[in-house]
């Protein structure tokens, strides 16, 4: 079943009812289509007649091949019906059943044939995961399916058509063939070219929005998918997503094409910052603003990722000071140790016009090649093969270099893991050979694997540290594995293949955050939200994807957005508000932003055992006068605050609230929620009473804000 309501096709055809427009006028009908016409509508000009029965629907697609016959043998008229009336005519109600119901898959309307869109295969539907019998509780559209929901999607529809033909004006794109002098000794595109090509096509975009000179301030952690061969063609892709003061992220996608056999591969993905530079004056940057679903999560999310940025090094030494790292030392061959002095590569380079970009400054694409050259040979002797470059971690440019310095590039392996090695560059500038003090330009870490024959990763020597900066630089290196193990865990995984509740660590409390307030502002950001009802002002909408269905409430509130932002999101008052909350314990403050709660709330669905929960709550204010505030909560694991057999374990992978300034003392108050399987149940049981204590509830929190707003001034002057 396809889980979405389809009109008759007679319906379809039928003249509107009540149109207020003139009809308009359509071109003649030819003799073919006028026959398949008066076979569509036979069934309902019998049904007409006096003491005549309701027709009967057309079964087994029959009614889905006639329109196509009179699509196909008057495409001129039947376009002109389909497509030039008012949304309100291209409907008739009526009170048989939907006519596909039987058929197991939606087949294709004389209008996608009529547009020309190309035709997708189907997305499995919540439904056919609940099962036919919760399918029917279900509904054919949604649980809440009704006449606004099916506007909303029709506006949806015209919308993503409008879009069809949209380009984002910061978008850049870049094609390069590669030929034998772009490649290494194992006939692949060297790193080092594609970092060039990459900060190139980054430039440019950044640079197209600023209106003026950029320059590259860092780059984050690249994860190389594919190598690309000679005689392949790069496609790299770039665009900004979101500006702030003086800086902006970019975002690039790199794939390869094989021009012989059509087919193309994702290569990576690289997030840069660009500072715009004006000599004259100090450079304000234009807000983005975003369109698509794309841009629109990317451009929230962007917010997220700059914070992180900003705490990176503080991350690192956090980590070192309160964790103990363990290391793999028993599966290593104690027989294979090589000094890490040895791996040690030092190399100068005298920065020439052709190493300049259009500022005269050194181009950002050249250091990073240079530095990929240099960790090459740093692990090129650890191993004694040639390696394989998989991932570089933080470009971080601290200044500039100009024609005429001498740059000095320093590499060595920090730690050597059982299939992959760690090397630490950077980058030191002089301008003069008299000079003591030299400037440091650049760092990064790179990390190596050497593949056998099967391209299957090597188990690598024991890389013995000097004491001193060489086991600080080992025992870093050991952080940054278990950061970028848990960065993988949490931040690159799919929603749909997160677990429901992940290990709460200090070692990843800044990643769980970021994936906290992330997701949610990843699902606000989704645009085919649809209306399913609204009740003195308060709407509430449903998404359904994947194995998921979202809920979101929305209202306006007669209180500030900062006063509502701070009542919500300490959670010990909310069963001030909320029923479902019986009882909210603060169990660890992590920071200013970050605080974790145990939970309990009643039985749920009939269950004789209450709920427990154990809450990570992420707020965030926003960064301009455009982002709301947000407050993020999911589950997270405790090792003090296990699963009892007093409570069942309840969970949440993603819910919050969203505060945004409408005007004097006016807040649009939105709340989400994305319910896990386990709930569905719930929901297909409780469809009629769902909407109704969604309102009560929301009512109560709009009532709790206006008795509360006067309670915080001075809380509210330190946001």
């Amino acid at each position: 079943m396809t889980g979405r309501r389809v009109l008759h096709p007679a319906a379809r055809l039928a003249p509107p009812l009540a149109c207020q427009v003139p009809p308009p006028a359509f071109p003649p009908l030819p003799p073919r289509g006028a026959e398949c016409l008066a076979r569509v509508l036979q069934p309902w000009r019998s049904a007409r007649q006096p003491g005549a029965a309701s027709p009967a629907p057309a079964r087994g697609g029959e009614g889905t091949r006639l329109v196509w016959e009179l699509a196909w043998a008057a495409p001129a008229w039947a376009s002109a019906r389909f497509l030039r009336l008012p949304p309100a005519s291209r409907s008739l109600p009526h009170q048989g059943l939907p006519w596909d119901l039987g058929c197991p898959v939606a087949e294709p309307r004389p209008t996608d044939l009529l547009l020309r869109r190309p035709q997708q295969a189907p997305r499995p539907r919540l439904c056919e995961l609940l099962g036919p019998e919760r399918a029917t509780t279900w509904g054919l559209a949604s649980v809440f399916s009704n006449r606004a929901s099916r506007k909303s999607a029709s506006r949806t529809e015209n919308n993503m058509a409008e879009d069809e033909g949209y380009r984002n004006p910061t978008e850049v794109q870049m094609s390069q063939l590669v030929l034998p002098c772009h490649t290494n000794q194992r006939g692949e595109l060297s790193v080092g070219q594609l970092l060039k090509w990459i900060d190139t096509t980054a430039c440019l975009s950044a640079e197209r929005h600023a209106g003026c000179p950029c320059v590259t301030a860092s780059m984050d952690d690249i994860y190389f998918e594919h190598t690309i061969s000679v005689g392949q063609v790069v496609n790299i892709k770039a665009k900004v997503n979101r500006a702030f003061n003086s800086s902006m992220e970019v975002g690039i996608q790199v794939a390869s094409e094989d021009l012989c056999s059509d087919k193309q591969w994702s290569v990576c993905k690289a997030l840069a910052t660009f500072v715009a530079h004006r000599e004259v004056s100090k450079v304000k940057l234009k807000q983005i603003t975003p369109r698509t679903e794309e841009e629109k999560t990317e451009h929230s999310v962007a917010a997220e990722r700059r914070r992180m940025r900003l705490v990176y090094t503080d991350t690192i030494k956090d980590l070192l000071a309160n964790c103990v790292i363990q290391d793999d030392l028993e599966s290593r061959d104690c027989s294979r140790m090589v000094p890490a002095e040895k791996t040690r590569v030092e190399s100068v380079e005298l920065v020439l016009p052709p190493h300049a970009n259009h500022q005269g400054n050194t181009f950002g694409g050249q250091i990073m090649a240079w530095m990929e050259n240099v960790a090459t040979i740093a692990a090129s002797r650890l191993c004694h093969a040639h390696p394989t470059l998989k991932a570089i971690e933080m470009f971080h440019f601290r200044g500039p270099s100009q024609v005429g310095d001498r740059l000095v590039l320093k590499a060595i392996v920090n730690n050597a893991f059982k299939n992959s090695m760690e090397v630490g560059v950077c980058v030191e500038a002089y301008r003069q050979e008299a000079e003591t003090q030299r400037r440091h330009i650049n760092s990064a870490f790179m990390t190596f694997v050497v593949l056998d024959a099967d391209n299957q990763p090597q188990m690598l020597p024991w890389i013995r540290p000097q004491p001193g900066d060489g086991e600080r630089r080992y025992r870093e290196a050991s952080a940054r594995k278990k950061i970028r193990l848990d960065r993988k865990y949490i931040v690159s995984c799919k929603q749909a293949e997160m677990p429901l509740s992940v290990p709460w660590d200090p070692s990843n409390q800044v990643y769980l955050s970021y994936n906290n307030v992330s997701s949610l502002k990843m699902l606000v950001a989704r645009d085919n939200w649809v209306l399913s009802s609204e009740t003195s002002q308060v709407r509430l909408y449903t998404l359904e994807e994947d194995k998921f269905l979202s809920f979101h409430m929305e209202m306006l509130v007669n209180v500030d957005a900062a006063q509502a932002f701070l009542l919500l999101s300490d959670l010990r008052r909310r069963p001030e508000w909320d029923k479902h909350y019986r009882s909210v314990e603060l169990v660890q403050q992590v920071d200013e932003d970050d605080a974790i709660y145990h939970i309990i709330s009643p039985a749920l669905g009939g269950d004789p055992k209450p709920q427990d929960f154990v809450i990570l709550a992420s707020r965030r204010k926003p960064c301009d006068n455009r982002d709301p505030y947000v407050i993020a909560m999911r589950s997270v694991t405790l090792p003090t605050h296990l699963e009892t057999s007093e409570y069942r374990r309840g969970e949440t992978i993603c819910s919050g609230f969203c505060f945004w300034h409408e005007g004097d003392q006016l807040t649009k108050v939105s709340y989400y929620n994305q319910a896990t399987p386990g709930f569905l149940k719930y929901v297909t049981t409780n469809v009629t009473g769902l909407s109704s204590a969604f309102y009560t509830t929301f009512k109560a929190c709009e009532q709790f804000l206006l008795d509360n707003r006067n309670d915080l001034a001075p809380s509210l002057q330190t946001l």
